[in-house]
């Protein structure tokens, strides 16, 4: 395992460990009705029963359960083994079978080619350098025809300042930038403290998505944003920068997908 996946293992551990944002596990709100609090957008349809559903980089005893609870059947990805523990302990609760897999999301290689129809990623490409390497691994295991919903970290709010300054929030960082972003101080809720985080284009998030295979059927921008918010909270600022994307994305064809190699 290299540097960057070591130190975010680390960085998501303890997260957990100080039980910090994103590291909450199902509420009793949507384990009563899992299907709805999977599936705001509409997009999975009536039912995932029997699904073959694949929670990519989606510990933390949340996704992995609920999915099972509407009865699909389950294999959760994750780097962190304090996420996974929380999916084990969730699991074993409430008696539901979830299968449980240690690894990047770069390295699916133990998982079998078109042996899923839903691939589920909340955010978590931002923590890998290229999100291509991603996106083959996910179009390879996910069967022609098959759904992928993913999130995404918008690149602006990648590239601006956490603290408003005079009339809004200066974009500081370049946009073609290359290697890892700046470190984040505590308490900032569009970055984590402590890991090691990438800015993708959009030529990479969206186009990438189809040079291997894939035709983008949506795209939505979850609103989190409130001008009368305080100045320089997560809320106040998400009314400039809009933090995240949604993208649900078909697999198409029948062949593996090739490399994409760029021209310039």
């Amino acid at each position: 395992m290299n540097s960057t996946f070591e130190q975010n293992r680390r960085a998501w551990d303890e997260r957990v460990r100080r039980g910090e944002h994103h590291t909450e596990s199902a509420t009793r709100k949507e384990l009563a009705d899992p299907l709805a609090a999977l599936d705001e957008t509409g997009w999975l349809g009536p039912s995932v029963r029997g699904q073959r559903v694949l929670c990519l980089a989606a510990g933390g005893g949340k996704h992995g359960v609920l999915f099972a609870l509407a009865g699909a059947t389950v294999t959760v990805v994750d780097l962190s083994p304090a996420m996974l523990e929380q999916d084990r302990r969730m699991a074993a609760e409430l008696n539901v079978s979830v299968r449980m897999i240690e690894t990047t999301m770069t390295d699916l290689s133990m998982l079998a080619d078109a042996s899923f129809e839903l691939v589920v990623q909340p955010v978590s490409t931002c923590y890998v350098p290229d999100v291509g390497v991603v996106y083959r691994e996910v179009a390879r295991v996910l069967a022609p025809g098959g759904l992928y919903i993913s999130q995404h970290k918008q690149p602006a709010s990648l590239q601006a300042e956490v603290q408003m300054r005079g009339a809004g929030y200066l974009l500081t960082e370049p946009y073609y930038r290359g290697g890892a972003l700046p470190p984040i101080l505590p308490g900032c809720l569009h970055r984590e403290a402590g890991t090691v985080e990438f800015l993708h284009r959009w030529t990479e998030l969206l186009g990438g998505l189809c040079r291997v295979g894939f035709v983008i059927e949506d795209l939505l921008e979850p609103r989190h944003g409130r001008t009368d918010a305080e100045p320089g909270s997560f809320a106040h600022r998400s009314a400039f920068l809009p933090p995240f994307v949604t993208l649900k994305a078909r697999r198409t064809g029948s062949a593996a997908p090739r490399l994409w190699v760029p021209l310039g």
